[in-house]
């Protein structure tokens, strides 16, 4: 496991070894190569090790922690790979998230140019792709956190139930004050909540849910069986989230209290019968709620994105 800074020469330490090329254009070119290599290589590696809903978790760890009030880089949190020093790792909230950084160490050293920022969210947005999940064109070239100084206080991201660590008096109130927090709307917040669709909680990491259930016993080969899921294929992504929650007919299928009152709730209910009712929107929203959620916090390298073409 990664627990510290980076390799020898990252792509914002390469000062242009081709003789006569700016260093910028030279950085950048390389990133690119090793961008488009590491997203095809992570594509086959998430399908074969079934493991999208985790590396979605990662991501959103990472990011989540942001808070627009801490103008200070990178202790304001945000997407910038402080998740994979031991020190956030060890927050209650990313239990179980050892076991995506690892993982991931292997890409991390095949393609030196890309930061670990870059790297966790690329590897959310290809697993949602694989798992039937709208494609979510990212920005590239996020800095990274260089210690475990740059880590966020614990308990930035959203609880699942009462008492809650902000003293919210309801879940409603809860989850708005973590996400509008990083700046988010009511929008994002049902939208990302969407991202339930995959994956599931496990007792010795959450405290929620079941040993396994219906869905869960039996699973394919090197996948670890057990947990409660929020839907029935826990592997999709679909707007079944929103369509199981709303019914809760399922009792093998998990509804926390943070799902609950996006139906409960009078603002949030407007967006969640509409993803019940309607993938495609809830896709659309998802895609714009997740791509601010993967720059939130972000220090672009180079002071300006990557963007790849299609």
């Amino acid at each position: 496991m990664a627990t510290n800074g980076r390799h020898p020469k990252t792509h914002r330490e390469n000062d242009g070894d081709d003789e006569g090329l700016d260093p910028k254009k030279a950085r950048e070119t390389t990133l690119r190569d090793e961008l488009r290599a590491c997203i095809a290589e992570l594509s086959d590696f998430v399908l074969a090790r079934r493991c999208a809903p985790i590396m979605v978790r990662l991501a959103w760890h990472d990011a989540g922690t942001y808070d627009k009030e801490v103008e200070e880089w990178p202790k304001c949190g945000g997407a910038n790979g402080s998740i994979r020093f031991a020190a956030e790792l060890a927050h209650g909230a990313n239990a179980g998230l050892g076991k995506a950084v690892e993982m991931l160490e292997p890409f991390a050293k095949k393609y030196p140019s890309i930061s670990y920022a870059d790297l966790y969210q690329m590897a959310s947005v290809v697993g949602i792709e694989a798992a039937g999940g709208p494609k979510i064109s990212l920005r590239y070239g996020r800095k990274d956190a260089g210690d475990e100084s740059g880590c966020p206080p614990e308990n930035n991201l959203p609880g699942a139930k009462a008492p809650f660590h902000d003293n919210a008096k309801n879940p409603a109130a809860h989850l708005r004050n973590i996400f509008h927090r990083m700046g988010l709307t009511d929008q994002d917040i049902v939208a990302l909540s969407g991202a339930h669709t995959l994956g599931r909680a496990y007792k010795d990491r959450s405290g929620m849910g079941a040993d396994s259930t219906e869905y869960t016993k039996d699973v394919a080969e090197g996948v670890t069986p057990g947990g409660s899921s929020w839907t029935k294929e826990w592997l999709k992504f679909d707007n079944s989230y929103f369509v199981d929650v709303k019914s809760k007919k399922d009792a093998n299928l998990l509804v926390l209290e943070t799902d609950a009152c996006l139906f409960e709730d009078e603002e949030f209910r407007v967006f969640a019968n509409k993803y019940a009712e309607d993938q495609d929107a809830f896709f659309a929203n998802y895609e714009e709620a997740h791509m601010k959620l993967s720059e939130l916090g972000v220090k672009w390298i180079d002071d300006e994105p990557i963007v790849l073409e299609d």
